[in-house]
């Protein structure tokens, strides 16, 4: 391995349980690539859930404090390491990091890198990098959502959500989202019925718009409700549940509401009701690393394809330089903005 210095990066650090304020930019110098790596300059990441639960110290199975956060980032070769094709430089992938993407540069293994197409801006493929292969994944590979099915989407403005909402048009279904009412008219333009969530009958509005009931329902919100997105199911219904969002704020053990709902939708699941309950986790699978990148790289690059085709347009709340990562964190955490808060060099 090289201990040559090739590049100073800025990082944006976490350095505990602080406000939005109290991220902290530093410089520091990396190595040269070492086999199998290359060296990436970031030309976007952006703000999910996770970096939020991270500030507070909830996220399972985050890193002591302090460290760089970031989940994803899009960006380009700038050097390879020995074993790696020397062809990768100069050319625009994506990658899924779980922590350390909010960086100006990034040393990253090969292996992880998928190609972005030259038709997709970095900011744009930032939005449904974890938010897409998530939104994929949790419709095709769970639900399994066919044309003519009646899907529930909660938080349909979000990162996940926007991106759901567009790949269940996509498949042919009829889509019921929920978000705040200043954010209707963008669904509407999605072809989504909206259903204001402030509104405290808003799971009656839903049965309202299917009385029937549903083939899917996707909550990200967790916590007492879910019973609600389970009822809302017909028969041979599937709920997945992916997050605990209601739980934000709590106090105490982070793991606590996470194994509340796994034990509620393993109860469900195994009722004799003709009803699916799922928990979706971005990293399930993850053992078998070689089989989890071949999954990932194959979704990713599926719906790159589709929003290089137009299919999926990319829903970017705004795009904030990552000298200012605080500001990119405040805004994600208002709930104010519809998609994807993304950080830019």
């Amino acid at each position: 391995m090289s201990s040559a210095v090739t590049q100073r990066a800025t990082e944006v650090v976490l350095p505990g349980v602080v406000a939005p304020d109290g991220l902290q930019v530093r410089t520091r110098d990396l190595l040269a690539p070492a086999a199998g790596q290359v060296l990436l300059r970031m030309e976007a990441t952006g703000v999910s859930f996770a970096e939020q639960q991270m500030r507070l110290g909830r996220y399972y199975d985050q890193p002591p404090f302090p460290f760089v956060p970031g989940y994803d980032l899009v960006g380009t070769v700038i050097a390879t390491g020995p074993r790696v094709d020397p062809t990768m430089t100069g050319r625009r992938f994506a990658a899924v990091t779980k922590t350390g993407g909010w960086a100006s540069h990034v040393l990253l293994a090969a292996d992880d890198l998928v190609p972005v197409p030259a038709g997709v801006s970095p900011s744009a493929a930032e939005t449904v990098l974890v938010n897409g292969v998530t939104a994929w994944q949790m419709l095709h590979r769970r639900a399994e959502v066919e044309a003519g099915d009646t899907v529930v989407v909660l938080g349909a403005n979000g990162g996940v959500g926007s991106t759901l909402v567009q790949l269940a048009r996509h498949a042919g279904a009829t889509v019921i989202g929920t978000a705040a009412e200043r954010h209707h008219d963008r669904l509407r333009a999605l072809g989504v019925l909206p259903v204001d969530y402030h509104d405290p009958e808003h799971y009656a509005r839903i049965r309202e718009l299917a009385p029937d009931g549903v083939d899917a329902v996707f909550d990200h919100v967790g916590g007492p409700g879910v019973q609600k997105s389970w009822q809302l199911l017909r028969k041979g219904g599937t709920l997945v549940s992916y997050g605990t969002a209601a739980a934000k704020d709590d106090t105490g053990g982070s793991q606590v509401p996470l194994l509340k709902l796994l034990a509620q939708l393993k109860l469900w699941h195994a009722l004799p009701n003709h009803r699916s309950a799922y928990f979706y986790s971005f990293w399930s699978g993850v053992r078998n690393k070689a089989k989890f990148q071949r999954a990932l790289a194959d979704d990713l690059t599926r719906v790159l394809g589709l929003l290089e085709d137009g299919v999926i347009v990319p829903q970017i709340a705004a795009e904030i330089p990552l000298a200012d990562a605080s500001s990119a964190l405040k805004l994600a955490e208002s709930r104010t903005v519809a998609g994807k808060v993304v950080i830019v060099p």
